[in-house]
């Protein structure tokens, strides 16, 4: 049976989380130039790459209270989130990225996103990366039992999905960075879902930005357009495919996307 939302809630408050300040700079000249017509601000340019203070956020997907989709063996998708990004985190600290930090939130959905997007914009972080396992839609489940109790499932689609949005302020760094991590999970064996450009998921239909490493538009998902860096979100895998659920729990899987993040993060660095 899945794993008791208790125990993820006593693992998510043993996590430190770091304190996001938010540095406001006034500007005196602005007063006497009102008068002055002046073009619109353009957002700032990416920061430079320095390793030890490139400034990411890993955010764990969902909430204990709003914990996701339920995997095929009935496990919550936030234990999944939880433990693949502390990993990503941990595998970017070694690499160098000392000022990397993992984002757990709390509280119900909508809220939670808004939060997790201003704790990333105060922190002024330069990179977003949110971490999420996949499902379907609910009409394409099947029924099945699970140690005595029934369980939904979908064996039909597989593979990891990697999310950018066009109102992101840094939209073609945003798709740079995808494409990165996307070519780096390709080259260690593991395939995208493309599923998403079929009319049969419906409202969840996107379009399809990279063909070769399933790179996808969501223009209206708060993390991404609302975040003020450059911002991803990667869909690691299906946990509603029973056989793709075991993989996402085997330590070989984490390993293989959290090395895949960590070798993309290098390649960004080396092209700043």
């Amino acid at each position: 049976m899945g794993q008791p939302r208790s125990i993820i809630a006593g693992l998510v408050a043993s996590i430190l989380l770091s304190s996001f300040v938010l540095v406001e700079a006034g500007d005196a000249a602005a007063a006497a130039a009102r008068k002055i017509a002046r073009p619109r601000p353009k957002p700032s340019s990416p920061a430079k790459c320095e390793t030890p203070k490139f400034r990411i956020v890993v955010d764990v997907g969902h909430t204990p209270d709003s914990y996701g989709a339920l995997s095929a063996r009935n496990d919550p998708e936030f234990g999944f989130n939880f433990r693949l990004a502390r990993l990503i985190t941990a595998k970017l600290k070694s690499e160098g990225f000392a000022a990397t930090r993992l984002l757990v939130t709390d509280g119900k959905a909508r809220p939670s996103l808004f939060k997790r997007v201003g704790a990333a914009n105060e922190s002024r972080a330069d990179l977003f990366l949110s971490v999420h396992h996949d499902s379907v839609p609910d009409k394409l489940l099947e029924t099945w039992e699970f140690d005595g109790a029934k369980s939904y499932f979908s064996d039909r689609f597989s593979g990891h999905s990697l999310f950018v949005s066009r109102q992101n302020p840094h939209f073609a760094t945003s798709l740079m960075l995808a494409r990165m991590i996307g070519r780096q999970l390709k080259q260690q064996g593991l395939h995208y879902a493309s599923q998403y450009t079929l009319p049969v998921m419906g409202r969840y239909r996107r379009q399809l930005l990279d063909k070769d490493v399933g790179v996808y538009r969501y223009d209206g998902l708060v993390v991404l357009s609302r975040t003020r860096s450059a911002a991803v979100l990667l869909e690691a895998g299906s946990i509603i495919n029973r056989d793709e659920e075991m993989e996402m729990n085997s330590p070989e899987r984490h390993e293989a996307v959290a090395q895949a993040v960590a070798a993309a993060m290098r390649e960004f660095c080396e092209r700043r």
